[in-house]
C-alpha cells in the first residue's frame, strides 16, 4: 500500500502539533487514511506493517500491490476475498500452472481487477516464486533487502515513496523474472510487510512490528 497518505477524508479531530495523525473515537492516533473507513482502520490496526515471512503471504502481497497500481488500497482490500478465490488462495504452485483458459477466466471475473497485464504478471510472479526455492526462497530473498535503518516520519511529507533498498529489491526481482515490481511498488511492499516502519511517530502502531524499535 502507498505510504501513510490520505486515502479517506480525515476525521475532525486532528492531533495537536499537526503531526498528520487523527484521533479516533477510541482515543487512538492513526494516519488520516486509516481514520474513517472501518475496513482500512482494521487493516491498519492489525495487519499493515506487521512482518510477513511466509512464501504464500509474500506472493499474495506482491500480487495485490501490483493490482493496486493506479487504484486505491481500499478497492483492493474490498476485493481481496474475491482475489483469493480467483487465484486459489495465492498458492504459487497452483497459479504457476495457469494457462490461457485461466487467464480468460480471470478476465471474466468481475470480483477482481480485470487487467490482463496484471493478471499475466501474477502468473509470471508465481512461476518466479517457485523457481526461487532453488535459491533460498522468496521470503529470504525479499527480507535480504532490509535496510540498516528505517524512516522515522513525524508528518506525511517526511514519508518517502521510494528508497535505495526498494530500488535494489525491484532490480533484483526483475532479474528473477518478476513483473510489476517497480521501486515505488516495492517500497509500499516493504512498508506493508514490516521490512521498514513508516508509521508516523505519533501513531499508536509505531514500533508494533517488533522489527524496529520505536
Amino acid at each position: 500500500m502507498a505510504s501513510d497518505s490520505a486515502l479517506a477524508p480525515a476525521p475532525a479531530l486532528a492531533h495537536p502539533g499537526d503531526s498528520g495523525v487523527v484521533i479516533g473515537e477510541d482515543g487512538l492516533a492513526r494516519p488520516a487514511w486509516a481514520g474513517t473507513d472501518p475496513l482500512l482502520r482494521e487493516y491498519y490496526d492489525t495487519e499493515w506493517g506487521m512482518p510477513v515471512r511466509d512464501e504464500r503471504g509474500l506472493y499474495e502481497r506482491i500480487s495485490l500491490e501490483a493490482f493496486q497500481a493506479g487504484l486505491s488500497w481500499a478497492t483492493i482490500l474490498r476485493k481481496r476475498p474475491a482475489f483469493r478465490a480467483a487465484f486459489d488462495d495465492f498458492d504459487p504452485d497452483r497459479v504457476a500452472g495457469y494457462g490461457d483458459t485461466d487467464v480468460e477466466r480471470l478476465m471474466a471475473d468481475a470480483g477482481i481487477v480485470r487487467n490482463r497485464a496484471k493478471i499475466l504478471a501474477a502468473v509470471a510472479n508465481a512461476r518466479a516464486t517457485v523457481r526461487l526455492r532453488e535459491h533460498g526462497g522468496l521470503p529470504d530473498f525479499v527480507w535480504g533487502f532490509k535496510p540498516l535503518d528505517t524512516p522515522r516520519p513525524r508528518t506525511f511529507a517526511e514519508i518517502p515513496t521510494s528508497s535505495p533498498a526498494s530500488q535494489a529489491l525491484s532490480k533484483a526481482l526483475r532479474a528473477q523474472g518478476f513483473a510489476f515490481v517497480g521501486p515505488i511498488t516495492m517500497h509500499a511492499l516493504m512498508e506493508a510487510i514490516g521490512i521498514i516502519d513508516t508509521h508516523l511517530l505519533d501513531s499508536h502502531r509505531r514500533g508494533s512490528s517488533g522489527v524496529w524499535p520505536e
